[in-house]
């Protein structure tokens, strides 16, 4: 894919609409979620390789 040039006196600036009060908390929410989740992940993570190196030693 090559570079697109702007043609003189043409600006490609692209603005979205302000999000909604229900939009922001919506993703608010899924970001909460998500940054849980990945919490969660990594403790049983640590949780797994910890029990691992016990049941070496």
């Amino acid at each position: 894919m090559g570079i697109i040039k702007e043609p003189k006196g043409v600006d490609f600036i692209i603005q979205s609409p302000p999000l909604t009060l229900e939009e922001q908390k919506e993703i608010s929410e899924f970001i909460k979620q998500r940054k849980l989740q990945r919490l969660a992940e990594q403790k049983s993570k640590h949780k797994r390789a910890t029990s691992r190196k016990k049941e070496f030693n």
